[in-house]
């Protein structure tokens, strides 16, 4: 393709631009398609992987002290009570283990909250800022604190839902101030969630609450795992790490359930002598499946906790997979159906241009151009239509990408490589659906197309 080829084309291209124009709407439709669903895909599969791999428990629960009733009947170590061992930086070590999304500081008290003249009994949290999305929180009011309130010890907190309406009623909490064991503080945001006990809460910067019950120590660090295949993996990472922490003997092999609640070395006299953990650490689905169960039935389910959570990984790994060929399949669907469309549009087009423009075909026959060099002029005509489509159809690509972030919520996102293929396979279909026409046009008697009227 050459430039004189080029610009002829595009002055042919603009002798009739509603035609020119229709024929280029089908391959912007065709190749906008292409991107869109494109787009759409790639958001999709990324909302179904996030679905999948936080599908079941990603949350283990460690807290500070240690105790099993009626342990000795299953052999199983009694533990030691309660300790105030537990600190934050235990919590920053856990959050460096592989395999942790979220780690949180947590120190709690019960007590009453006011706002004026109500009051209202209930749990106070203290937290760091990854906790609300540990859970799924979402704001209906305001926002949640910021890293800077958690160091700074300040006063400020968010409320749930229950309590907000509780405390306030129908008036915005937003700025309002409350009072919390004689301090007062400032309300920055009101959270949903679907757990009835965490809407009722108050929830501060751990270091505030710690001030405020002048303490030094966590009772509780919140974790979340990357998978939730992955959480018994990690919770059985966390008992060896805190037992050098807390400068206990490691020497002892853990036991099968120990970092998952019940085992572990948590007694003198059973484990070779060795300290007791003061800590227990539990996932989210050892609480639940243990919960009620004798402690010799819940050792033997805990024993068997990472077996579960492999067949877990490897079912949902199969149905993401399955989820992404799905997706794959549909998209080649979608752009070849479009792209069809919008080739036979070229098609027509060039077909029509060919028929009025017989006779200026058999003058330049007639004053030397050969039959290639005639093919090579319809033929760049077509693959300037397609390309000029497909610019444009890239453009609409990126604008629907754009709503689709804004309307679903996805992380609707186009490559650079998805836009070099859209916009190559707009010039490959104008080569492909334009070299009959252009053939065809090549063809003509140049006789016969100078008597053409």
């Amino acid at each position: 393709m050459n430039r004189t080829s080029l610009r002829i084309a595009v002055k042919a291209l603009k002798t009739n631009k509603l035609r020119t124009g229709l024929a280029m709407l089908g391959m912007t439709i065709g190749v906008a398609a292409v991107l869109t669903m494109f787009a759409l895909g790639t958001g999709a599969q990324q909302s179904v992987s996030s679905d999948v791999k936080s599908a079941g428990t990603t949350l283990i629960t460690v807290r500070a002290g240690n105790f099993t009733r009626n342990g000795e009947e299953s052999n199983i170590a009694t533990g030691m009570g309660s300790a105030t061992t537990l600190t934050p930086a235990d919590a920053d070590a856990i959050r460096a283990i592989p395999g942790v999304a979220h780690a949180s500081a947590v120190t709690r008290m019960r007590g009453w909250v006011e706002y004026g003249t109500q009051k209202n009994y209930g749990e106070v949290y203290g937290t760091e800022v990854d906790y609300p999305t540990m859970y799924g929180w979402t704001f209906d009011k305001g926002r949640f604190f910021k890293k800077g309130d958690v160091e700074d010890s300040a006063n400020v907190a968010v409320v749930g839902s229950a309590a907000a309406d509780a405390l306030f009623g129908n008036a915005n909490p937003i700025g309002e101030t409350i009072t919390l064991h004689g301090q007062q503080f400032k309300i920055k945001g009101v959270f949903s969630t679907s757990d009835q006990d965490q809407s009722q809460m108050v929830v501060v910067p751990y270091t505030s609450l710690q001030k405020l019950l002048g303490i030094n120590y966590l009772q509780v660090i919140a974790v979340s795992s990357e998978q939730a295949g992955e959480a018994s993996k990690v919770a059985q990472a966390i008992t060896p790490l805190l037992r050098s922490r807390h400068k206990l003997d490691q020497t002892a092999a853990p036991s099968a359930t120990a970092g998952l609640g019940l085992g572990g070395l948590q007694s003198p006299g059973m484990g070779g002598g060795e300290p007791p953990d003061d800590f227990t650490v539990k996932t989210q689905a050892s609480e639940a499946l243990t919960k009620g169960l004798n402690t010799s039935v819940a050792a033997f389910v805990l024993a068997n906790m990472p077996q579960m959570d492999q067949v877990n990984l490897q079912e949902m790994s199969g149905t993401l997979s399955r989820a992404g060929q799905t997706m794959s399949a549909l998209l080649a669907a979608i752009a070849t159906i479009s792209l069809i469309v919008g080739g036979i549009g070229i098609m027509n087009v060039m077909l029509v241009s060919v028929t009025e423009r017989t006779r200026e075909i058999g003058i330049r026959r007639a004053v030397g151009a050969r039959a290639f060099d005639v093919l090579m002029q319809f033929l760049t005509e077509a693959v300037t239509l397609g390309a000029a489509g497909g610019i444009l159809g890239i453009l609409f690509g990126f604008l629907a990408a754009l709503i689709i972030t804004t309307t679903l919520g996805w992380q609707a996102s186009i490559s650079v490589a998805a836009v070099a293929l859209a916009f190559g396979i707009a010039a490959a279909t104008g080569v492909f659906f334009g070299f009959y026409p252009a053939y065809r046009a090549s063809k003509l008697n140049p006789i016969d197309a100078l008597r053409f009227e």
